[in-house]
């Protein structure tokens, strides 16, 4: 018996039949399964601007594997315009809005199938918590990274946008220079071109089996994307004849795969919010302190931009994915006996995928560095865990002592740093922008891009209870936890306090006595919420423990 015959089989479900006569389906389509193609298609953000040529050809997918396919919409926020502003606190949030509504379409209309059509920041891991929850046949296709722009004969991104601004305040860059970053950076559809927050979960999609070869790499605008989406169609089928399902896929050793290819692609530090979460859906606890587990034993294959000089278009042509992973099964740290939704394990998707360029893929044995992308940090500043992307750490900032510059908002940071006040040295402190500060949880990419354009990301290191976006580079440690609404001890930091920062150490200090450290917990009080009133105001009052500005897991 299918799902969806609880609403299109029997007498009792003739209302349901006149329904779907009135959507013009067909006797023929409704005694097929019925698949849910989840298009989060718009016209607002780039990287889903293309998505309704993609759900097309899932469409055809489907149909030529003899399903039924119907499409409904997920929301999607561009980080990029939601940056600086309001808008960025409504970013993070969405991804619970997004599994939440999902889930719910899926189980309302008793869909006995779907595949999911995502590509943003928060759009991915909101529709793998959906998958998770809802566990019928799934797979995912992606609409593909951006190209990389081209500016004075270098290959270009947001994030070097974002650094224009800053080097332009610095008056290094003049405002014709901006302009031509401006028109240049970002020359077509798809999630911004580099090893961002985007890019980093529709890789680790494919890692994690939820996915087909290529949904993280193949560019937007390559046809062989559209070919990709029609495969996603007729793949779910197979699936849903096999019965695989989400669960089936994203085991433990499905996460630790991810975790694993996390640290050698150097993915965005996002992705220790969101596996975590997914995870939980799946019913699968991932604690973020295995990662320094991962990371000690898997080096750093990959320096794509913020890291480095490549992009996504340029990983795709290397092997993608599945090259990195057949590098990393060299020295057996993956688990390869598990099923994806392929149909076939891991260990028979990568054999024989070769890492085609050393260059943008480094041989195992000769990585960028021994260990890991990522690294999680605690000590006496962040009890519950922080993380930083050491792989976008230059040598000299990997170890670093300088004095606070604190700041209660990410606002009057940007003043103070283009305002030259932020000095080689120091130790840029913005608190008060956790998920219940915030709220919400900003993303830091403005302030960390005008720290590099002003020419200091070499001596300045930048601390937060918000995020940091996949495009930030540089020491900058995000999520610390308890974040300052919580009480945390970022709450407690002072002007001129002296902050101690040991990435290969995994350590994070602040140096103040236990005993001064107590005396401004006893006086410090909470504030006054930033925001009173509508989805960020309940968003708030859900984050309650405090613990939550690690793993953000609203369960």
């Amino acid at each position: 018996m299918r799902r969806s015959d609880s609403v299109t089989k029997g007498m009792q479900q003739a209302p349901h039949r006149s329904l779907f006569n009135a959507l013009g389906l067909t006797e023929e389509e409704m005694n097929r399964p019925l698949v849910g193609i989840v298009s989060s298609y718009n016209e607002i953000v780039p990287g889903h601007m293309n998505l309704d040529k993609i759900v097309e050809a899932v469409k055809l997918g489907v149909s030529m594997a003899g399903g039924t396919p119907i499409v409904f919409p997920a929301i999607a926020v561009c980080d990029g315009i939601a940056m600086g502003h309001i808008g960025m606190k409504y970013s993070l949030v969405t991804r619970d809005l997004i599994a939440d509504s999902t889930e719910a379409m899926a189980m309302a209309h008793a869909f006995d199938a779907l595949v999911m059509v995502p590509n943003c920041d928060k759009n991915v891991p909101g529709l793998l918590m959906a998958a998770a929850r809802v566990n019928i046949p799934t797979v995912f296709v992606s609409g593909g990274p951006m190209l990389a722009g081209h500016v004075k004969g270098q290959k270009r991104s947001l994030s070097s946008m974002f650094e224009a601004v800053g080097s332009y305040s610095a008056g290094t860059m003049t405002e014709e220079d901006v302009r031509e970053f401006e028109h240049k950076v970002c020359p077509t559809c798809g999630s911004c071109s580099g090893m961002y927050t985007a890019n980093s979960m529709n890789c680790l999609t494919e890692v994690l089996g939820m996915g087909l070869q290529g949904n993280g790499t193949i560019p937007a605008v390559y046809s062989e994307r559209i070919k990709l989406a029609k495969h996603a169609g007729m793949k779910v089928m197979e699936l849903l004849e096999k019965n695989i399902r989400p669960r089936d896929i994203m085991t433990e050793k499905a996460f630790m795969n991810a975790l694993t290819v996390d640290m050698a692609l150097g993915c965005s530090t996002n992705s220790m919010l969101h596996l975590p979460a997914i995870a939980h859906e799946a019913g699968v606890e991932l604690n973020v302190d295995i990662a320094n587990e991962v990371s000690a034993r898997t080096p750093n294959l990959c320096h794509l931009a913020p890291a480095g000089p490549t992009y996504m278009e340029d990983l795709n042509e290397a092997g993608g994915v599945y090259a990195v992973m057949n590098e990393l099964n060299k020295k057996n740290l993956l688990h390869t006996d598990i099923i994806t939704a392929t149909g076939k394990t891991v260990g028979e998707n990568i054999a024989g995928c070769v890492n085609k360029n050393p260059e943008v893929i480094r041989p195992i044995d000769n990585p960028y560095s021994p260990v890991g992308g990522l690294a999680i940090l605690r000590g006496n500043l962040a009890p519950n865990a922080c993380v930083v992307k050491r792989s976008a750490v230059v040598p000299e900032m990997l170890k670093h002592e300088g004095p606070a510059r604190v700041f209660d908002s990410e606002d009057d940071a940007i003043v103070a740093i283009k305002g030259g006040k932020i000095v080689p040295g120091d130790v840029v402190v913005i608190r008060y922008e956790g998920p219940k500060g915030g709220p919400g949880m900003r993303e830091m990419l403005n302030p960390t891009s005008a720290i590099a354009g002003m020419g200091l990301g070499s001596s300045v290191a930048l601390i937060t209870d918000g995020r940091f976006s996949g495009a930030s580079r540089g020491a900058s440690i995000g999520h610390v936890a308890p974040e300052a609404a919580m009480g945390g001890p970022i709450a407690l930091v002072e002007e001129g306090d002296i902050i101690s920062i040991d990435i290969d150490a995994c350590k994070l200090m602040l140096k103040v006595s236990d005993e001064e450290l107590e005396a401004r917990r006893a006086k410090w009080q909470p504030r006054e919420p930033k925001v009173t009133t509508g989805y960020l105001a309940r968003y708030a009052k859900m984050v309650t423990s405090a613990d939550r500005g690690a793993i953000l897991e609203l369960k």
